[in-house]
């Protein structure tokens, strides 16, 4: 084209009346323009060089002449550029043919990002949209305006100009096809395939197929761009609602307003000549039709400059490629304008969402339940799933149908067979627009009709179509009148055409060609298969494409088989008009020398159309009535077949229209949108905002921030709540994608059973399996279908939380409100269980709301501990079973407390249950593991990060009793529950020994204070009774019972004199030193010293036994007793004797000899080489494997004394800090404590080793009542020890008054107030005996959940012989019971 324009002269009568604005040229120069322009003849009609360039060898030579009142008509938007706009500046390099970027920052995205992740999906909006394209974008942009809040689902994905695929590799991988394939020699079948979110979705039809997009801008991305509106003869039929058929020019005003937002225009006279306008232009002549050609106005753009939104746009770099979508930047979709707006103004868009049905909403909510699948995550992997587990979101007020004709009329079709009363009409009256589709191959000129994705500047193709011979006028029928328009092919395509258009049958060749013209015909055909279609001369490179707009019969339908929608346009190809319009493309394609070739399904499947441009199946009514159509004129769609209408229920798209339009749909789809918009916003009191928006800055924020609704107070509590959990995951996301922050994400399928109980309160694995059972047994099942998602891998890796975003459904019939939507939950991938030692926990905690607004939370766990050591099977079960509750939802502070075991858990109990991952859901879980990232590298990277991190805590649990040692800390952690004592008192033993005695005064002031003395065991100290890394230990709970307690640190516990080679024959003198002080210092009520209630656990008890009989401590200071694991009778247990027993030289003489005469239960990384030796030979003793850890404290325990718990009974905190809670032995008290557990007695110090429990010292008991107790699973001592201690008393007193009790407790002897179960207790009884099932030896006091299975039976005891057999104890109302009552003490 020329580079620059001489010789512009401009003529009028008055220079001032001439001067127009201001307008750049081409070149970049300004000048002023006239209100109209005309190029001089013969200037415009010079004939081109057929040089490289383009130009014309006497381009320098032409005028350009501006005269008012005539000439050539070229309109510019708005009358003037605004600030930023320019022409194109002359032709422009290759590069311009593809956005590259659309922003400056390399660290950034490259493309805008306007929609967001379903994960910030609020629950409910006052609008729903559905479908992005002109019906869609209208309502999302007019409602976000006029300040609702607005939410749009989009079944595609979101890309922009520069994404859009090129060339035929890429196209395909966006191909989605469906519907019912009929080639003509082959029954039907329906068929779905391809990516369901791809570009290009072709449907299937019987009798006509159809072709429409998918993506963010709906078929706009890739249509023709073509602005013409409906003419009044149309628009005039009777099919049309009379609110339009009777007032003509009624859509004037809103084609006007579609207008001002796509800026049409026409393709511009000083651009470069294009061969397909010029022959399309020589074919109008040829068919007496040159006065019907004309530039069609389109939507493309041919300056710089934002648009009418506001969005930055390019000139046409006129590559042809608009069928597969512009990358150049030109083209004005919905997408840069009305949904760039709706975005500005706050609309919340969301992408890979197929809507599948709509359905009122609960009574007690307004508005629809709209249900949509989700496709992203590979959530598709999952296809039981995918459609089964459906997602919602809540439209209060409105919901917007823009899904297309086929779209929009499967929704409502599927929406029907849901339940909702809809007209009967849905899917009928349906048309292909009079769609025909066709070929001028090998014509005499040359055509350029071949998209390329980078056209030569000199040799451009132009916009798809951009010339019409518009024939609608003039007819006795208005149905008898078309358009007829040039097009092109995409590149995509363009290496198939000339064999398809070879091969295909029913091609007219033309005739009378002489010889020579035969020859250039056939050197033209091998010149393209040779040098391919961009070869100029070659028959590809001279093909004309024909598209023809008419009007068909309106008899097609779309119904729904196995759920899939099928099409089925009857007699659309068989009728004599469409055969006459045949005649007329093979005329003008003979006028010009070439073969004509109908379009190729219509060749290869027989009788068949393809329609670009469907519509209708939810046509107006033409009566106002649904016995004639879906909706009434505004788009209201009716509830049967009457006048009523579901109030806000509006469709907005081409399914609306009733009629072919033989034209181009999109300005009169715009059109009805805006109307139908606009008298929705007037019926509801909505004002539409006019204001301008400034230039857009897409990488930002918008400029209008989300509206919020004035509702009642209960819901702006929760809309707050939502604020703060989308803005923390919006921070989450928008943070990683500034950092350029790779990620990684899957999705998972569990089902199970799940029972409805709020008694189920108790947390431990029988309270689920029995939920369970009984769950199946009533078929209660319940499942859920989530995606898991982290957006930054260095947080799922190496935040010690592990944490990822949920988003999903659950689905429990049973549960009222299924099915539920998951938003923002929490996974925690093996986060550290704070209740049990040794176990990781992957976890899933959410909120989540039912259809009727109801909202519940979601807690559920999977144990992996060390049961799954060396099992794969185990782990197996570990990683795919499920422990869930569910409870009443509470406020997000509530939840978030630093005062409880789970926070998860608190909550009035709802449900229970179990639920797995099956084998299958398992390999579809595998596929849809996926790493993100800008790069293919950030991908490997987050990928291998991801799969080590896994990999290696697996293998850590797998793998537990091979892992590195776990030594002492030096910080403290997870002390929770500081308990200092009230008073410390030295005690000096009669021996002068000085030792410990800690006291606390009661908590409750409703109660008479009475004294308690606790002894602790060997080698500790008053920690287990006052254990500061449980919520609530025994000195808490006695406390508040209204005891004074007392606890001793004797000289064989955690002090600097246990090296001195003390034994429990001697911490007597402790012991009654103690109780002297309690006697002397704390007196009864008269004055006088009162006896004392004793509990004593293990070698304390074994102590005190020592000094009662042996008279040492008189029995009338003893008021009562309970005596934890043992008493006067310690029998070692299996594996103690094993160590006493097999060995040739005891154990104790052994150690003496190799390591001296102390064995520290502690250790360190810098213990001596023997000592870590020592450590490592200790991981080699045989023992249960859910007992195995790697804790060297614990294993130096478990050699001296015996294992002293269960694992699972302690937390992680006390635990992973056993070494602060235990000193050591010295040999000489191990030698004693053998010689006694291998004897059955206690007995005095050596040499002599006297027996003590003889029959006269045991007479020294008499009258003192005594209960003893045992953990069912004692690793130390036997439950023989407990049991032999009752006989012989039984046998020495007989029942006494009352008798006596010898019972196991099952699990808490208390209720969850503590109050107790005293069933089997008479009045009287002096000696109980008590099994304790699920308790080892020690966690009967350092369990986290001895507060209800243990501490509860022995204050029932120390009650009712301190205070008498009517005593009850009353809980006072104090911090403990809040948190009882809370549920924050997990048990």
């Amino acid at each position: 084209m020329p580079s620059v324009i001489s010789d512009v002269t401009v003529t009028a009568a008055d220079a001032a009346s001439v001067v127009g604005p201001e307008v750049p040229s081409k070149n970049g120069r300004f000048r002023k323009l006239t209100n109209s322009a005309t190029w001089h003849p013969g200037t415009h009609d010079h004939p081109r060089s057929s040089s490289p360039s383009g130009s014309s060898t006497d381009s320098m030579n032409q005028s350009f002449n501006v005269n008012v009142g005539d000439g050539w008509d070229r309109p510019i938007p708005n009358g003037v550029f605004g600030a930023y706009e320019t022409e194109a500046g002359g032709p422009r390099s290759r590069a311009y043919a593809r956005i590259q970027t659309w922003g400056d920052d390399p660290k950034t995205a490259q493309f805008p990002r306007i929609s967001k992740s379903v994960e910030l999906m609020r629950h409910s909006y006052d609008c729903v949209v559905i479908g992005s394209g002109y019906g869609g974008g209208v309502a999302a942009s007019r409602m976000a305006r006029a300040g609702e809040s607005v939410c749009l689902l989009e079944r595609g994905k979101e890309r922009w100009p520069g994404e859009y695929p090129e060339d035929t590799g890429d196209a395909m991988k966006q191909v989605h096809y469906s519907g019912e394939f009929t080639p003509r020699w082959l029954p039907g079948k329906v068929v779905d395939g391809g990516d369901p979110t791809g570009m290009f979705h072709l449907i299937f039809g019987n009798g006509q197929s159809a072709v429409v997009c998918n993506g963010l801008g709906g078929t706009s991305l890739i249509n023709a761009n073509v602005y013409l509106e409906a003419d009044d003869e149309t628009l005039q039929q009777e099919a049309w609602p009379k609110e339009i058929r009777d007032r003509k020019g009624c859509l004037k005003r809103y084609y006007e307003k579609a207008a001002e937002v796509l800026e049409p225009e026409t393709y511009p006279e000083d651009w470069p000549k294009l061969p397909k306008l010029e022959l399309l232009k020589k074919q109008a002549a040829c068919l007496s039709m040159e006065d019907k050609f004309r530039r069609v106005r389109q939507t493309t753009r041919f300056r710089n400059g934002p648009n009418s939104c506001g969005v930055e746009m390019s000139p046409s770099a006129l590559t042809g490629q608009d069928c597969t979508g512009l990358n150049d930047g030109s083209k004005n979709t919905t997408l840069v304008t009305y949904l760039a707006d709706a975005w500005n103004w706050g609309t919340d868009m969301f992408c890979e969402v197929e809507v599948r049905y709509i359905a009122k909403a609960p009574s007690n909510q307004p508005g629809y339940i709209v249900y949509f699948a989700w496709h992203g995550r590979n959530r598709g992997h999952f296809k039981a799933n995918l459609h089964g587990d459906l997602m919602w979101v809540h439209a209060r007020k409105a919901v917007f149908l823009g899904a297309g004709a086929i779209g929009t009329t499967e929704i409502l079709l599927r929406s029907r067979d849901m339940g909702l009363e809809l007209s009967d009409k849905v899917g009928q009256n349906m048309s292909g627009n009079g769609d025909i589709f066709s070929f001028g191959y090998n014509v005499d000129d040359e055509v350029n009709s071949m998209g390329r994705p980078f056209p030569s500047p000199y040799h451009p193709i132009g916009p798809c179509i951009t010339g019409i011979i518009d024939n609608r006028e003039g007819h006795d029928n208005p149905l008898d009148g078309y358009v007829i328009e040039e097009g092109t092919v995409p590149a995509a395509l363009a290496p198939f055409l000339q064999a398809m258009l070879e091969l295909l049958p029913g091609s007219i060749e033309p005739t009378g060609e002489g010889l020579v013209d035969k020859l250039k015909a056939n050197l033209a055909r091998v010149g393209s298969a040779v040098l391919g279609p961009y070869f100029r001369k070659g028959a590809i490179g001279k093909t004309q494409v024909y598209l023809i707009m008419s009007h068909d019969t309106n008899q097609a339908y779309l119904s729904l088989k196995n759920d899939k929608p099928v099409l089925e346009f009857i007699g659309v190809g068989r009728s004599d008009h469409v055969g006459y319009l045949k005649q007329v493309l093979e005329k003008a394609t003979k006028a010009v020398g070439g073969t004509f070739v109908r379009n190729p399904f219509d060749a290869l499947m027989g009788e068949q159309q393809v329609t670009v441009h469907p519509i209708g199946g939810a046509c107006m009514a033409r009566d106002g009535t649904g016995s004639t159509g879906v909706t009434n004129h505004q788009g209201q769609v009716f509830t049967g077949s009457g006048t009523e209408v579901h109030s806000g229920l509006i469709v907005t798209d081409a399914a609306v229209i009733p009629t072919a339009l033989g034209a181009n749909p999109l300005a009169t789809i715009t059109a009805l949108a805006e109307r139908s918009v606009d008298l929705y916003a007037k019926e509801n009191g909505l004002e539409i905002k006019t204001t301008k928006n400034e230039t857009l800055d897409l990488f930002g924020s918008p400029q209008h921030s989300h509206h919020r609704s004035n509702r009642g107070w209960k819901d702006r509590v929760e809309d707050t709540q939502e604020n703060a959990k989308i803005i923390s995951a919006h921070t989450t996301i928008e943070t990683a994608r500034r950092m350029n922050d790779a990620g990684f994400g899957f999705t998972e399928v569990m089902s199970g059973y799940i029972h409805r109980d709020r008694g189920l309160k108790r947390d431990n694995i029988d309270t689920y399996e029995l939920a369970a059972r009984t769950a199946k047994s009533l078929s209660e099942t319940a499942r859920f279908f989530l995606s898991v998602q982290s957006f930054n891998i260095r947080s799922i890796v190496h935040d010690p939380n592990h944490k990822a975003l949920l988003t999903g459904t659950f689905v429990c019939p049973t549960i009222e409100g299924s099915p539920f939507m998951v938003q923002r939950g929490d996974f925690n991938l093996f986060l550290l269980d704070r209740k049990a030692p040794g176990t990781r926990n992957l976890t899933y905690d959410f909120d989540m709301r039912g259809i009727n607004g109801r909202k519940l939370h979601f807690h559920g766990y999977k144990v992996v501990d060390s049961s799954v050591a060396l099992s794969p099977a185990q782990f197996w079960r570990s990683t795919t079973t499920l422990y869930v509750t569910i409870t009443e939802p509470l406020p997000e502070s509530l939840r978030r407390c630093a005062d409880a075991d789970e926070c998860g858990l608190l909550g009035d109990i709802v449900a229970r249950g179990i639920m797995r991952i099956r084998p299958e859901d398992f390999v579809s879980e595998a596929m849809t593991l996926t790493p993100t990232g800008s790069s293919l590298l950030q991908k490997a990277i987050s990928a291998g990060n991801f799969l080590t991190f896994f990999t290696r805590k697996s293998l850590s649990l797998l793998l537990s009793p091979l892992t590195p040692l776990q030594y002492p800390s030096q910080t403290y952690t997870g002390f929770v529950n500081n308990t200092p004592p009230t008073t410390t008192y030295k005690i000096k033993a009669r021996d002068g020994v000085v030792t410990s005695l800690h006291m606390w005064e009661p908590e409750n002031p409703m109660i008479e204070p009475k004294n308690l003395f606790m002894v602790p065991g060997a080698s500790v100290d008053h920690q287990i009774f006052a254990l500061p890394t449980i919520r609530y230990n025994a000195v808490n709970y006695f406390r508040r019972a209204g005891y004074r307690i007392f606890v001793p640190v004797h000289r064989i516990g955690m002090l600097m004199v246990a090296q001195d080679d003390w034994t429990t024959f001697d911490a007597r003198l402790d012991l009654k030193a103690c109780l002297e002080k309690i006697r002397g210092d704390f007196p009864g009520s008269d004055g006088e010293p009162e006896p004392t209630y004793i509990i004593a656990h293990c070698m304390g008890s074994v102590a005190l036994s020592t000094g009662l009989l042996d008279g040492t401590i008189p029995g009338s200071w003893v008021k009562g007793l309970t005596c934890s694991q043992v008493f006067m009778n310690p029998i070692w247990n299996t594996m103690n004797m094993i160590k006493i027993m097999a060995l040739p030289i005891p154990a104790d003489r052994l150690y003496r000899l190799v390591a001296g005469d102390w064995f520290s239960f502690s250790t360190g990384k810098n213990d001596s080489l023997l000592q870590k030796a020592f450590n490592e030979l200790l991981r080699l003793m045989p023992d249960e494997r859910k007992e195995l850890c790697n804790n060297a404290s614990c294993h130096r325990c478990t050699l001296a004394l015996g294992r002293c718990w269960n694992h699972r009974n302690l937390n992680e905190a006390t635990h992973r800090q056993i070494d602060r809670f235990f000193g050591g032995a010295s040999m000489t008290l191990m030698h004693l404590l053998m010689k006694q557990g291998v004897a059955g007695g206690v007995m005095g110090n050596g040499p002599l080793f006297e027996r003590l429990d003889t029959l006269d010292n045991i007479r020294r008991l008499k009258g003192i009542p005594i209960m003893l107790f045992v953990g069912r699973d004692n690793a130390v001592l036997s439950p023989e020890s407990t049991e032999r201690t009752y006989e012989i008393l039984m046998d020495a007193f007989g029942m006494g008054k009352g008798g006596g009790d010898n019972m196991t407790v099952a699990g808490a002897s208390g209720d969850a107030a503590g109050t107790g179960n005293t069933a089997g207790k008479s009045a009287g009884i002096r000696y109980h005996r008590r099994v304790v099932p699920g308790y080892g030896h020690l966690d009967c006091w350092m369990g986290r959940n001895a507060w209800k299975d243990v501490y509860p039976f022995v204050r029932e005891e120390v009650d009712r012989v301190v205070r008498g057999e009517k005593y009850h104890f009353h809980e006072p109302n104090d911090h403990f019971k809040r948190l009882v009552d809370s549920g924050k003490l997990l048990y």
